[in-house]
């Protein structure tokens, strides 16, 4: 019994009815091998919360790899995809407008077809069912791209709004829209050689589109030209329908603003719809009046002229020899109907002779000569805003020979540009200034002086001479004072010989004369001998006439009030002088 109270044993020893207390915070502390029953539960109860936890965890991955991965590499496609069509894009490109605001060139928005070939479930039905759509594309071309495995391909461009609805209403997966620009042209044929086009990117490939396409596509500000719509268009039916009168080849015309060489118009017919892809005659695509370069003929006597009296060398009042041909080492000059006489310069100008222009040039030497017309910018290519821009042919030999021919329009070959911007530089006072299609904000732009004040006062008389007495009579419309010079050149064959009646006509003009505001050039080219011409093609028969009507039809549209009273005085002086001889 002695057992049972020993004090040694009595943690391992209780007595009936105590309470058997266990240690809450050791119970599962320590896990036990030992095969008893508390030992077995802890075990088995933390087994099944590792096999439930494992069992969930493979579920997540599961769920993960199944719903999450495959989006999240669908969602950096879209943001690569985004990425590259934007970086084509970054900026709107900006509408071009006229010097009055009217638009001329705008971007639409539109979208473009495109296929994600490995998301196409069965490229065959869905090639027949497009091609129905869009009848245009072909079956085989379609079938070929939707079978393929790579993640773009584009299938048309530019689909209206009931071929885009039309698509979707499809329901085929892996076409998609890309959203996109085109560009517009409004005016159509219009401007077609100085606005240019773009390609399929919107990227400028041709005229002020290519030559500007860096400030068209980095600002959405409009670019104002210094073009007059409704100029432009009334040159352009007249200039028509000349070509169709006179069953020309082509033809150009350029009409500019005197004192700042703001070209206001420019035609060069054929011409081209820039909204069309594709263009039938490939000389619709030359710009005439920048690219095409010439020998302009007797139009270079102006500048032969100016360059003359600017000399010193030659005055007004003095006369040459015209009473014979002018013979030289290599050639030999002679005057087309020529008067066989001894002539002032205005009469050289005025009859367009060769011998006296040739004899003048002689006398002034050709360092002058080629020094002036280097100050016209007739050796350099003119910095114009367009892409297609002609270079001046001129001779590396400057001998006697050269002077005499350079001298009556032969011998070099310019642009309509060159020979416009030159001409009013000799009637605007002297000053040269570059040629520019974009509005000019300042006025007093830079320029050059190439001949001085006088020079050129005298040069508008001169240039009014030919229009009264001279090969541009049929110019001569009452109160708009017209001033300018004709010029026939013959063609080059292929052989390298000048060709009888194939020549190009070009006529020069300023008005009004008296108080100088814009100067237009009228090209021919081929014009044929018809009744009305009696059988001539020179360009007092063609181009002098066109300019007439285009004259007429353009100067109320530039607010040019027509002063019959200079007229009227000038009449009444001639009578007066009659009667008092």
């Amino acid at each position: 019994m002695a057992k049972y109270f020993d004090r040694r044993g009595k943690e391992d020893f209780y007595l009936p009815g105590e309470e058997i207390k266990i240690d809450k915070n050791a119970a599962f502390k320590k896990f036990s091998c030992e095969k008893d029953p508390l030992s077995m539960c802890k075990n088995r109860l933390m087994f099944a919360v590792i096999c439930f936890m494992a069992v969930y965890l493979v579920i997540a991955i599961r769920l993960f790899n199944v719903c999450i991965l495959p989006n999240l590499h669908l969602q950096q496609e879209q943001v690569n995809e985004r990425t590259r069509l934007y970086a084509q894009n970054p900026i709107r490109r900006a509408d071009i407008l006229d010097r009055n605001g009217t638009i001329i060139a705008t971007s639409l928005p539109t979208v473009n077809l495109y296929a994600i070939p490995k998301k196409i479930l069965n490229a065959q039905a869905a090639a027949e069912q497009l091609v129905k759509t869009l009848p245009e594309l072909k079956r085989n071309d379609v079938y070929k791209k939707l079978s393929g495995h790579g993640n773009f391909v584009y299938l048309k461009r530019n689909l209206t709004p009931a071929q885009q609805f039309n698509i979707n209403a499809l329901g085929i997966p892996g076409l998609e829209f890309e959203t996109v620009e085109k560009r517009v042209y409004p005016h159509k044929n219009l401007f077609a050689h100085i606005i240019g086009v773009t390609n399929i990117d919107n990227e400028g490939i041709s005229g002020i589109e290519k030559e500007l396409n860096e400030r068209l596509t980095q600002s959405d500000i409009p670019l104002t030209l210094s073009i007059d719509v409704g100029v432009q268009d009334t040159i352009r039916e007249k200039l028509l329908a000349a070509i169709d009168k006179f069953h020309a080849n082509g033809g150009t015309a350029v009409l500019m603003d005197i004192n700042t060489s703001e070209v206001i118009a420019m035609v060069s017919l054929p011409d081209f719809d820039p909204n069309i892809n594709k263009v039938k005659n490939e000389q619709a695509l030359f710009n005439m009046a920048t690219k095409g370069v010439y020998e302009p003929g007797s139009v270079l006597k102006i500048f032969n002229t100016a360059m003359s009296l600017e000399s010193g060398k030659v005055k007004v009042s003095d006369q040459f020899d015209a009473t014979q041909p002018l013979k030289l080492k290599y050639n030999t000059i002679k005057d087309y109907r020529g008067e066989n006489r001894w002539l002032s310069v205005p009469e050289i100008l005025v009859y367009s002779s060769n011998i006296g222009s040739a004899r003048m040039a002689l006398k002034v030497g050709g360092s002058e000569q080629r020094n002036f017309l280097e100050k016209i910018g007739f050796f350099e290519e003119l910095p114009i805003e367009v892409a297609e821009r002609g270079k001046p042919l001129a001779p590396k030999k400057w001998g006697e020979g050269t002077i005499a021919t350079v001298a009556y329009g032969y011998g070099m070959a310019v642009s309509p540009l060159h020979v416009i911007t030159a001409y009013a530089s000799v009637i605007n006072g002297g000053i040269y200034h570059n040629p520019t299609l974009v509005k000019k904000n300042n006025k007093n732009n830079d320029g050059h002086r190439v001949i001085s004040f006088n020079t050129s006062k005298a040069m508008r008389k001169l240039m009014r001479l030919v229009v009264t007495d001279g090969s541009g009579k049929r110019a001569n419309i009452p109160g708009y004072e017209v001033a300018g010079k004709t010029g026939t050149a013959n063609k080059l064959s292929a052989q390298g010989k000048y060709v009888d009646k194939k020549v190009r006509t070009t006529f020069v003009s300023a008005f009004p004369i008296s108080n100088p505001k814009y100067s237009l050039l009228v090209m021919l080219d081929e014009p044929k001998p018809i009744k009305e011409t009696w059988g001539f093609v020179t360009s007092g028969w063609n181009t002098v006439p066109t300019a007439a009507t285009i004259i007429e039809a353009i100067a109320p549209q530039l607010n040019i009030k027509a002063n019959y009273d200079i007229d009227e005085l000038r009449r009444n002086r001639i009578i007066e002088a009659a009667y008092t001889r």
